[in-house]
C-alpha cells in the first residue's frame, strides 16, 4: 500500500478519498471537511496493481470486486474525484514506468493493425452484444455516439435528434440524393435522411446484428426499397455517392488506415459531394489509446489528433470545408448512458454477470471523464472535392439544423421492462 498511498498522498488536494486496505488499515486523502468517496481494497495486490499502472490496475480491481466503492457514492464519484485531481493544472497523475510506456505505445500501434479479418472481429467484440443490452441505456434510436446537447438540462432523446440534425444539415442534402452511411448502427440516421429528405441511403457496417436490425426497421417502415444495410467492409463498396456520412466509424479503424479510408471515400464520392465524418479526438499531439478501454471494449480503436485527420485527408484532393470541435456533449452523453445503465443493474447482472456490469460501469465513467476532465473531443470534418459544393458562410447550418430538428418530437424514456 505504501506506493498507492505516497501516488494519492501527492494527487488528491479537492475533496476527500478514504481508502481502507485489505488488512482493515485506512488512509485519507484530500479535504477533511468534504464529504469523503470511501473505497475498500478486498485483496492484498490491489493497491500495488493501481499504483503500478493507475487506469489498467484500477479498472481490472473494481471489475473484479477487489476495488469496492462504499454506498451512497459509487465507481463515477471515484472516477471523477480522481480525475478531476489528476487534470488539475500542473497536476499530472503517476504514469507506469518508461519501459512500460514504451511497451504500451508498441502494443497500441499493433492493435491498430486492422486487416479486414480483424477488424470485423474487433466489431463484433463490441457491437455483438444482444440487442436488449443496448436498448437499456440507449436512446430509442439506438444512436451509439456523441449526443447533441444545445442544453444541458435536454433529454437524450432530444439531443439526439439535434445531432442528427446538425449531421444532416453538414451534408447539403437535397431531396433524392444518394448517400452512404459507413458504420450505420442500427440504421437511425439513414432512416432519418430518408424520412426528411427522402435520399436513397446504403448503411454499410460489419457488426451483423446491426445490419439485420436496420433492414427490420427500413421493412417496418416500408422505406427498404429506398433505405438498405449491407454487411460490408467499406473498402468493398463499389458505385457513387452524392454524399457520405461516418458517424463514430474511423475510432475503429486505426491510424494506418486513414489514408486509404480518405482515399476510398473520395474515390466513391461524386465531383460536387460532401463528406461528413464526425468522430472522437484528442486534443493536443497523437499518441497511443488507453490499454484498459483496448483490452476490455474496444479492440484495435485510436482516437485521431486533429492534426492526423487533416494530414490523411490532403493527399487524395481532399479540401476541409469545415472543422466543428465539440467538447462537453459527449460528458453529458455518457453521463446519461450511465445513469440508464445503472438503473439496470440487475437485468445486465442477469443477461451477463456482475462482472461485466461493472466493466460496463467503468467503461463509461472513464470515458465522461475523459470529455468533462481530461483531452477527448469530438471532430466533425466537412470534406469536399470543389469548394463550391457548399455554401460559403456558416449561417446555413444553424438554420437547417433548428428546422430539422423541429420536425421531430423527442420520445419521452422510460425504464425498460
Amino acid at each position: 500500500m505504501w506506493l498507492l498511498d505516497k501516488m494519492l498522498g501527492k494527487l488528491i488536494r479537492q475533496g476527500q478519498l478514504i481508502v481502507t486496505d485489505f488488512d482493515g488499515k485506512v488512509y485519507r486523502y484530500g479535504e477533511t471537511s468534504a464529504d469523503p468517496v470511501r473505497i475498500r481494497l478486498t485483496d492484498k495486490r490491489a493497491a500495488l496493481d493501481i499504483a503500478k499502472d493507475p487506469r489498467l490496475g484500477a479498472g481490472e480491481s473494481y471489475m473484479d470486486g477487489r476495488l469496492v466503492v462504499e454506498p451512497p457514492h459509487d465507481i463515477r464519484d471515484m472516477v471523477l474525484l480522481v480525475m478531476g485531481n489528476a487534470n488539475r493544472p500542473g497536476q499530472k497523475l503517476e504514469a507506469p514506468s518508461g519501459l512500460k510506456r514504451a511497451i504500451d505505445r508498441v502494443a497500441s500501434r499493433l492493435d491498430q493493425i486492422n486487416l479486414r479479418s480483424r477488424a470485423s472481429a474487433n466489431v463484433v467484440h463490441h457491437y455483438g452484444l444482444t440487442r436488449e443490452f443496448y436498448e437499456m441505456f440507449l436512446d430509442e434510436d439506438r444512436m451509439y455516439s456523441m449526443a447533441y446537447y444545445r442544453d444541458p438540462a435536454n433529454t437524450l432523446e432530444r439531443a439526439q435528434i439535434d445531432k442528427k440534425a446538425l449531421i444532416a444539415t453538414k451534408l447539403c442534402i437535397k431531396p433524392g440524393m444518394r448517400v452512404l452511411d459507413i458504420g450505420c448502427g442500427w440504421g437511425g440516421f439513414g432512416l432519418f435522411l430518408n424520412r426528411h429528405y427522402g435520399c436513397e441511403v446504403l448503411g454499410v457496417s460489419l457488426a451483423p446484428d446491426q445490419v439485420a436490425f436496420a433492414n427490420e426497421r427500413a421493412e417496418a417502415a416500408e422505406v427498404a426499397d429506398k433505405v438498405r444495410f449491407e454487411l460490408i467492409d467499406y473498402r468493398d463498396v463499389e458505385g457513387q455517392f452524392d454524399r457520405i456520412s461516418s458517424i463514430g466509424m474511423i475510432e475503429h479503424l486505426g491510424k494506418g488506415h486513414y489514408g486509404e479510408y480518405f482515399s476510398k471515400c473520395f474515390s466513391l464520392l461524386a465531383d460536387d459531394g460532401v463528406m461528413l465524418t464526425h468522430t472522437i479526438g484528442r486534443v493536443g499531439p497523437p499518441g497511443p489509446t488507453d490499454a484498459w478501454a483496448r483490452k476490455y471494449i474496444f479492440p484495435g480503436h485510436y482516437l485521431p489528433a486533429l492534426s492526423e485527420l487533416v494530414t490523411a485527408s490532403e493527399n487524395d484532393g481532399w479540401e476541409v470545408a469545415d472543422a466543428e470541435v465539440l467538447r462537453y456533449h459527449y460528458a453529458y452523453t455518457l453521463a446519461e448512458w450511465y445513469r440508464r445503465t445503472t438503473l439496470h443493474q440487475a437485468e445486465i447482472t442477469a443477461l451477463y454477470d456482475a462482472r461485466f456490469f461493472r466493466m460496463w460501469q467503468f467503461y463509461l465513467v472513464g470515458c465522461e471523464q475523459g470529455f468533462r476532465l481530461a483531452n477527448l473531443v469530438n471532430y466533425q470534418l466537412q470534406t469536399v472535392k470543389q469548394r463550391g459544393a457548399v455554401p460559403m458562410m456558416r449561417h446555413y447550418i444553424e438554420a437547417e439544423a433548428l428546422r430539422l430538428s423541429g420536425l421531430e418530437e423527442a420520445p419521452v424514456w422510460h425504464l425498460a421492462k
